[in-house]
């Protein structure tokens, strides 16, 4: 008996340590990485043990509630400009680039855009949906291809802006209008209606970059997560959402 009761209480030792090893990182994600980032923690949570709680948002909102004082220890933006702010604030650490967007313009119509951007000087459309330039990365992408091709002007009374490029892919799914620039993750998975991907000669690189935020300092799950996203099974994951990997 004696045996027995010892063996029993290994076991449960071994599993209260178990349980003290896992904790929980929360994660503020830009909005155009939702899929993916959905994949990825189910992934990180079954080989690691830890829990994630995660927060989709457009990068400017999620970084206004950062610095607001909110409880995220790892942020993943859609920029590089907002997490180095945090970094020269010594509010973050570790920056990197997990992934390089890349924009789409999309339409439910099989039949609206064709090879190229010449929908846009057209009259086939009467709203081109765009994410919030000053708070969404994807939508400042988007004004800098209608200003390289020379449309900016033109296009401007047809623009209805998203508040971040989830909102803006709701738009255009929805039918509220008729095409929009997205981010290509949010299209690839999917391959209905019709698209243009954007040469990336036409705007900036969206190179996204995650960082470890200071409230993430000492939490074993926020260090897995960050491990875990620049290792081999995040990487297939993120190129398989129509993401480059640096």
């Amino acid at each position: 008996m004696k045996i027995m009761n010892k063996t029993l209480a290994a076991i449960l030792l071994a599993g209260t340590s178990t349980l003290t090893l896992a904790d929980e990182v929360k994660v503020a994600v830009a909005a155009n990485f939702t899929a993916a980032m959905k994949e990825i923690a189910a992934a990180f949570e079954k080989s690691s043990g830890h829990t994630t709680q995660v927060s989709f948002g457009s990068s400017g909102k999620l970084y206004t509630q950062i610095v607001n004082g909110a409880p995220f220890e790892v942020f993943l933006s859609a920029d590089q400009a907002r997490p180095q702010k945090l970094v020269e604030e010594g509010a973050a650490s570790g920056e990197f680039t997990y992934a390089v967007g890349k924009l789409v313009l999309w339409s439910t119509d099989p039949e609206l855009i064709g090879d190229g951007p010449e929908v846009l000087s057209g009259d086939k459309f009467e709203k081109l949906a765009i994410a919030n330039p000053k708070t969404a990365p994807y939508g400042a992408a988007a004004v800098e291809v209608m200003k390289s091709l020379g449309l900016a002007e033109r296009l401007q009374p047809k623009l209805v802006q998203g508040d971040n490029i989830a909102q803006t892919y709701q738009f255009v799914a929805t039918k509220n209008a008729e095409l929009g620039f997205v981010a290509l993750a949010q299209t690839v998975k999917d391959g209905s209606g019709s698209s243009w991907t954007v040469p990336e000669d036409l705007y900036s690189p969206i190179r996204q970059d995650a960082v470890l935020l200071e409230k993430g300092e000492g939490n074993a799950a926020a260090a897995a997560l960050i491990e875990y996203l620049k290792g081999p099974e995040a990487q297939a994951v993120i190129e398989k959402y129509g993401y480059g990997v640096e």
